[in-house]
């Protein structure tokens, strides 16, 4: 069976203590960085093993991701690297992290098993209420993800889809400022795939950096990839950091949330689309989405090979109703279901007539059925994809969770 979604890079395991507050000390209260592998908390692998068995962790990275593609009935690769250890070849965050994608049907093959460094480690202080505790990542193993290994992956696997996790968080990934990726990128849509990469959340203080207008340099690793992928989707955050960085000078509270949407989308358009390939203002032949995530839905805008422009366009979500249990991975969760509508439409997509909303409706369905799962079961609300299509197009706004539930079900 072809594999439909290839999925690479950021193999990590979250782990969440009420106790975890050195991580509040690493990096602020609230704030979440990419931390120092050196740095990483000496906590024995029988310590850490004992908190996966009980119920202390989840599998981050292509883990809020991959068993949600696989459980509508897509094919999906990971390609990650883990590290070395006693437990079965693998140290306790692979072994945990290489067990749970298995377990969800997931092709793990194109792992490579790293000597020297340990699995990708996220400690995150969890708190109760509004307190929100610090996110410490240590990327470990993820630091030293070689291209030339996984190209391997794409030659074999042939996958209709190459998502990269994510830009910002690999030095060896992220290498020659962003330009080794871009080249991945552009090697892999040579070999047939649409291509998608996303970046990560830089700094757990967005606000006071977008209201300063400060950069980070990791958004600059943007600058040559985005004229490369087919699909781009971005939080509102998110975004605003990007342009802060790549084109400063926007005073952002001056306007509306949604004029600033449709500004930043409209920017990148301009910016990666006409000035730095005026030949995508053509449609080359290709089909492009970018888009920006927010609280209530999705804004999107594409290009379609012949050329024609569609957006920038919201599409508001239908199921907001019931409480959220955790927002952490709530964007790759949205991507999962993009990803799985694209993949299950996938001519339509490269030809330019697919139907763009109900994509952006399908990620919509997925980040809201994610974040609303209690932590020990965050895949158990997917369906198979005809179900949640038929949700999709059942052109209703669910009052309540339970009432989603009901009708996918």
């Amino acid at each position: 069976m072809a594999t439909d979604v290839l999925i690479l890079n950021t193999g990590v395991a979250d782990l969440r203590r009420p106790d975890f507050t050195f991580a509040d000390k690493l990096v602020g209260k609230g704030g979440l960085a990419k931390c120092k592998t050196e740095d990483m908390p000496n906590y024995s692998q029988e310590q850490l093993k004992k908190w996966i068995e009980q119920s202390f962790a989840t599998a981050g990275g292509p883990g809020n991701t991959a068993p949600l593609i696989a459980k509508t009935g897509l094919k999906v690769a990971v390609g990650v690297n883990l590290g070395k250890g006693n437990y079965d070849g693998l140290d306790a965050q692979g072994r945990f992290f290489h067990d749970v994608m298995t377990s969800n049907g997931i092709d793990m093959s194109p792992t490579h098993i790293h000597p020297d460094l340990h699995t990708g480690t996220t400690f995150i202080h969890s708190t109760t209420g509004e307190d929100r505790g610090g996110i410490a990542y240590f990327p470990n193993a993820n630091d030293d993800f070689d291209f030339e290994i996984f190209k391997g992956a794409v030659e074999k696997l042939k996958p209709s889809i190459v998502y990269y996790m994510y830009s910002g968080l690999s030095d060896r990934g992220d290498a020659n400022g962003g330009r080794d990726l871009a080249e991945f990128i552009k090697w892999c849509r040579s070999d047939g795939a649409v291509t998608i990469v996303d970046s990560h959340t830089l700094t757990g203080n967005p606000g006071e950096l977008i209201r300063t207008g400060k950069s980070i340099k990791e958004y600059r690793l943007l600058e040559p990839l985005l004229p490369e992928v087919d699909l781009f989707f971005t939080s509102c955050d998110e975004a605003k950091l990007t342009e802060n960085t790549l084109a400063p000078g926007r005073t952002w509270d001056k306007f509306t949330e949604h004029e600033n949407n449709l500004h930043f989308l409209n920017f990148l358009t301009e910016r990666f689309w006409r000035k730095a390939c005026p030949e995508r203002s053509r449609g080359n032949n290709r089909t492009k989405l970018f888009g920006v995530t927010v609280s209530d839905g999705a804004y999107e805008k594409h290009i379609c090979p012949d050329g024609r422009l569609g957006g920038p366009n919201k599409i508001e979500s239908w199921f907001m109703g019931g409480e959220v249990v955790d927002l952490v991975g709530a964007g790759d969760a949205f991507r999962a279901g993009l990803i799985t509508y694209i993949g299950r439409n996938l001519d339509r997509f490269r030809d330019g007539f697919i139907d763009f909303a109900e994509a952006v409706q399908m990620g919509n369905l997925f980040a809201s059925l994610y974040i609303k799962a209690p932590l020990d079961d965050r895949y158990g609300n997917i369906k198979t994809y005809d179900k949640m299509l038929k949700v999709v197009r059942s052109d209703v706004t669910y009052p309540s969770f339970d009432a989603l539930r009901d009708a996918l079900n």
